[in-house]
């Protein structure tokens, strides 16, 4: 009975180490396979140098470099006010009427002036000329031939002084119609028809609509960009873009219009390292109101010769923003960078990278450093252009070395981002 029992066991005993030699054959396969793990494709990118648009905002607020102050300009009880206001007036249009009788009757006093003196005048021409005939004749002294050339000459000053009179008065009388100078949204009634006006004296304010303007502070950085492109005959340089953020709402994009730079401060302010700019749009409904805080974008402000990559290169390493290059081995190789400005989904490195560098630009989830890369041309897509500043972690504004996304907003045009691509 010993014997069968023995030769069970023995059974037993080879199936178990049978057991045990085949896991860690098993293990051993695993691990080779491991170790022949095939090369991860990936798209890679040839950094180059290569110019990049970038869309710029500024807060701003719109003013009205052609806003009038209507004054009274000569004294008299306000008899009519001509207008509706807070109305859009035209540039003609009568707004006021101050009594004109005492002025009427200036004028005709001083028409009857100048009637006056031009009798005296023709009185003094023909004595004139009366000594002159009897002067040749020898029947009246020089003396007296020359005291008739005086009277003529003084009864002539008396025309031109009596005319220059009769003039003033028609212009004190014209002062009594009150006309609006320019085009535009006039205010509040500063007196009330019935009370007497005193000149100078204010009576409303016509501020024009269209167009209006909008002064900004802009880096000295972008100042500089922007006259280089200026300097190589870009005019899509000057084109800007104003936007009213409390015009949006869920359902609607906040207004817009579109204008261009027409001003670019000949300095910087030394205490904010700003240059003032201005833009001028068209505001044909006049919805846009002077002192109304808006924002202006600049869409086409570029930065020549710089490295780009796109966006999802760029991640966050245990010391800062990093990219994963090919290295001449074939492997993935960390690297750390500074970052720039963000144009659109491109990103601008300013330090860590060379031109000839090949950077990973897909897969980067599923990358790590040593990996064997199998590189694939990059297809020069990085999606179309959109405001993505701030959701890569890599591009806060702390992080090393790089200015972050602040400054980049809405659409940005990547000039030759993909015709540089390879």
């Amino acid at each position: 009975m010993n014997r069968p029992i023995g030769i069970g066991g023995a059974i037993l005993l080879s199936l178990v180490l049978s057991a045990c030699g085949g896991d860690e054959s098993s293990s051993a396969s695993d691990k080779q396979q491991g170790q022949q793990k095939p090369p991860t494709q990936a798209q890679v990118l040839d950094v180059k140098a290569r110019d990049i648009g970038l869309s710029k905002t500024y807060p701003g607020m719109i003013r009205s470099d052609q806003e009038v102050t209507v004054m009274g300009r000569v004294e008299g009880i306000l008899e009519a006010r001509h207008y509706r206001e807070g109305s859009l007036v035209e540039k003609g249009d009568k707004l006021f009427t101050i009594e004109p009788a005492p002025y009427e009757a200036t004028v005709e006093q001083r028409q009857a002036d100048v009637q006056s003196a031009q009798a005296e005048l023709y009185r003094a021409q023909r004595d004139a000329e009366r000594y002159a005939r009897l002067y040749k004749q020898n029947s009246v002294s020089q003396q007296q031939r020359d005291q008739s050339q005086a009277d003529l000459r003084t009864a002539q000053a008396s025309v031109a002084q009596a005319k220059a009179a009769l003039d003033s008065a028609q212009i004190n009388l014209s002062y009594t119609e009150v006309n609006a100078p320019v085009s535009g949204m006039i205010s509040l009634s500063e007196v009330n028809v019935g009370n007497l006006v005193r000149p100078p004296q204010q009576l409303a304010t016509i501020t024009p609509l269209n167009p209006i303007e909008v002064r900004f502070s802009l880096p000295a950085d972008d100042a500089f960009a922007l006259r280089r492109q200026r300097q190589r005959g870009a005019k899509e340089a000057d084109a800007a873009v104003l936007t009213a953020p409390s015009t949006g709402s869920a359902t609607r994009e906040p207004l817009k219009l579109s204008g261009e730079l027409d001003f670019l401060g000949s300095r910087v302010d030394e205490n904010t390292s700003t240059v003032q700019a201005e833009a001028t749009f068209r505001n044909q409904d006049g919805l846009f109101l002077p002192g109304q805080f808006v924002r202006v974008t600049l869409p086409n402000v570029k930065r020549y010769g710089v490295f780009a990559v796109p966006a999802v290169a760029v991640t966050e390493g245990l010391k800062g923003p990093q990219v994963y290059i090919v290295n001449a081995d074939g492997k993935a190789e960390a690297r750390f960078v500074s970052l720039g400005e963000v144009a659109g989904d491109w990103q601008i490195i300013t330090q860590g990278l060379d031109s000839g560098d090949r950077v990973v630009v897909s897969g980067i989830g599923s990358i790590s450093p040593g990996d064997k890369i199998d590189p694939q041309p990059f297809s020069g897509s990085a999606e179309d252009p959109q405001d993505k500043a701030g959701e890569n972690p890599s591009q806060k504004a702390d992080a090393k070395g790089g200015e972050g996304a602040e400054g980049s907003q809405d659409k940005a045009q990547t000039d030759g981002g993909q015709n540089g691509a390879n």
